[in-house]
């Protein structure tokens, strides 16, 4: 269809009005604002009532809850199964049990289909099917057209009831989730929030757990399907659907799916909180950072159905509302400090939290921003709540309470929410009176009841070196808080345990330095360079790559891979690493340094090199296919080789690294210069697969030291 058309020209109708309406309403506001003198004299009307149509509430005989909410805006149908039982229902040694569920809930299909299988059923249909977890809950939820319901609904039911967990899908998550807590440490923000969650919860609490190297793997197959059985039961599922269907036949299609659904064990109560405040200051040294992030945390004892909690949420406008709030106003705007800064008092819905607040500044101002941010939160008790921040709170809170319902599909997710924590249906609608009702002394009262300046734990995460002054000078005691990551024992890899040698491993390791070229050969080795190509198979599909190797013995390694996307450039040194992109240079996280050094610490020649160092111990822990297991400790770094006993040669490496175990097996060697070495391979498992051939390899080139060298920044 064409636009219509103006009598005066060829504008479309549409687009005139809109501008003729943009002007209309410049004029209007204009007009307004020149009859009076200041924009406080503006009066608004107050707003109007309104009330929004509720989902129909249905039980069933198995206890459990069902919403049905009809929305024939458009003919789609949305729902989801909100479960009782998450991450804080997790045993402490299996903590991240409920990622690897939820990652392989969906993706390992059900006991008839496969996930690869749904996933091209489903994609068929323009239908989604998905699932996930959190710290109470889990979540299976459906999203399809009107006229395809039925046909995926089936789906829903079956991956609701009788999943898979398909073994290679729990591998894949596990992957991810390793992937995660590897590059855990790479951005500040991020420690920050899982260091002062530790600091207000304690580092044991459910609430402030975090998944390991080691915790991953002692989850199963078993596990997995023992948290579905425990939880996944009618009496603990909360079911909530809208779009358009009709009610009645909706509740009929339902009932008939699950009434006949056994009522199992009620998930348990939340587990106590048992917060004890730590009050002092701590510190986490990042050296790659120019700002600093603070936090201010201490425990709180407040619930949502407080009658305490109104006047909290006030307080918390008050404190830190957007640009009116007295953190914004004082650190940001007045001191120039912050470009954000925010937090206040959290209200759980069946549990405790937090008093938590955050900044972050440039390095040079720490000392003059954790001084601030502790003056703010002491004003809280001390500087009166004018009648100005009391009004512009409730005004800002009530005015942005009805985008919280403006639709249909947000109503019934608060209903579900207040069902799931047990709260009464009206809870939501009495929010607005309960707001309105707060006086500047009721948030005085609450105040001071649950903000304690003298409990803070101060959280500062930065480089010390760039600080105004040390923290000690300015704080006294300083507690240092240690966020290396502990390899797959449960260890970091610094602390890892040495064991004596055995008598048998030291004779196969002779043999393996004896095929390798003998140990005065070796020792002369300074320096080698290798050349070749990768055929890698990533989780972003397959991938060509050429690899430069540059190793200088005893710690220094220079890698260059040329990918698809670019040309990376990886060194590491006794002094740093640091990486060269498209981007320019960078140091490497502090995570990532101490992966390349570890995997150094395993180089054949490293290994061999070090074979009378009494920090590196072998032991021989069993046999396969005729080839015996020598277990190398390479300085705190540990793996495994699969060796000839005959001739002594290599038949593959296993090591279990962040990634899970990887194997890399030696298919092809070459004599450079009286050293035997593997010039091409397999590698399975971790986070990429494939083969490499190396084309050149050399002993002892000519390199310009200055490889090694970081570039200055252009």
């Amino acid at each position: 269809m064409k636009p219509m058309k103006c009598s005066t020209g060829s504008q479309p109708v549409g687009a005139g009005w809109r501008a003729g309406a943009t002007f209309a309403l410049l004029s209007i506001a204009t007009a307004a604002f020149s009859q009076v003198s200041n924009y406080k004299n503006i009066k608004t009307p107050p707003l109007r009532s309104f009330t929004v149509e509720q989902p129909k509430r249905v039980v069933l005989s198995n206890g459990m809850v069902i919403f049905l909410q009809e929305d024939h805006e458009l003919p789609l149908i949305r729902g989801s199964a909100l479960i009782r039982g998450g991450s804080r229902d997790v045993p402490a040694d299996k903590a991240g049990l409920v990622q690897i569920l939820a990652g392989s809930w969906r993706t390992g299909g059900t006991e008839t289909r496969t996930g690869d299988q749904l996933d091209d059923i489903l994609e068929s249909r323009a239908a989604r099917v998905e699932t996930t977890g959190s710290e109470d809950a889990t979540r299976v939820t459906i999203d399809v057209l009107k006229n395809d319901f039925d046909f995926v609904f089936p789906i829903f039911v079956e991956l609701l009831q009788k999943p898979a967990f398909r073994q290679d899908k729990i591998d894949l998550a596990k992957t991810q989730v390793r992937t995660q807590i590897a590059r855990r440490n790479d951005e500040p923000q991020g420690i920050l929030q899982r260091e002062a969650q530790k600091l207000g919860y304690g580092a044991d609490s459910p609430y402030a757990r975090t998944a390991e190297y080691a915790t991953l793997n002692n989850i199963t197959h078993e596990d997995l399907i023992a948290f579905h059985h425990r939880f996944v039961q009618p009496n603990n599922i909360v079911f909530g659907i809208v779009g358009d269907f009709d009610s009645a036949a909706m509740e009929k299609k339902l009932r008939a799916t699950f009434e006949s659904w056994p009522r199992g064990e009620s998930a348990p109560p939340p587990p106590p909180v048992n917060a004890q405040a730590k009050p002092g200051v701590y510190f986490i040294s990042k050296e790659d950072v120019t700002q600093a992030n603070i936090a201010a945390v201490h425990p709180a004892t407040l619930l949502r159905r407080d009658p305490d909690y109104y006047a909290v949420e006030v307080m918390n406008t008050i404190l830190s509302g957007g640009f009116s709030g007295r953190l914004m106003n004082e650190i940001r705007s007045k001191a120039g400090l912050a470009y954000g800064v925010g937090g206040g008092l959290s209200s759980g819905w069946d549990r405790p939290m937090l008093f938590n607040t955050f900044m972050g500044t440039k390095s040079q101002t720490t000392i003059q921003s954790v001084d601030l941010l502790k003056q703010e939160i002491a004003d809280l008790q001390t500087k009166p709540f004018t009648t100005e921040e009391l009004q512009h709170a409730k005004e800002s809170i009530l005015n942005r309470y009805v985008f919280t319902m403006d639709s249909k599909a947000k109503v019934l997710n608060q209903r579900q929410q207040l069902e799931f924590y047990g709260y009464p249906a009206d809870f939501v609608q009495k929010f607005q009176e309960g707001i309105r009702n707060v006086t500047a002394s009721d948030v005085e009262r609450v105040a001071k009841k649950y903000v304690h300046p003298d409990q803070l734990a101060i959280l500062v995460v930065g480089n010390e070196k760039d600080f105004e002054k040390p923290l000690t000078v300015a704080y006294g005691r300083v507690t240092p808080i240690d966020i290396t990551i502990p390899e797959p024992g449960g260890q970091p890899a610094a602390a890892a345990p040495a064991k004596g040698s055995s008598t048998d491993a030291r004779a196969l390791l002779n043999k393996v330095r004896n095929f390798v070229g003998g140990q005065t050969a070796i020792a002369n080795v300074q320096t080698v360079r290798e050349v070749g190509t990768m055929s890698l198979k990533t989780p972003q599909g397959p991938m060509d790559v050429e690899v430069e190797n540059i190793t200088r013995f005893p710690e220094s390694h220079r890698q260059v891979l040329k990918t698809p996307m670019g040309e990376m450039t990886m060194v590491s040194t006794p002094d740093g690493a640091f990486m060269i992109s498209p981007a320019g240079p960078r140091d490497l996280p502090d995570s990532q340094r101490q992966a390349i050094r570890s995997e150094s610490k395993q180089d054949m020649l490293n290994v061999l090199k070090n074979a009378d160092n009494p920090a590196y111990t072998f032991n021989i822990v069993g046999t396969e296919n005729n080839a015996q297991i020598l277990e190398v400790n390479a300085d705190g770094s540990t793996f495994k080789w699969y060796v000839d006993p005959t001739s002594g040669k290599p038949l593959k490496k296993v090591s279990q690294g962040r990634m899970g175990e990887q194997v890399i097996e030696y298919t092809e060697w070459k004599n450079v210069n009286g050293i035997n070495l593997p010039v091409a391979f397999t590698v399975t498992g971790g986070a990429n697969s494939g083969t490499g051939k190396m084309s050149t390899i050399e002993i002892n080139p000519a390199v310009d030291a200055k490889l090694f060298e970081k570039p200055v920044a252009q």
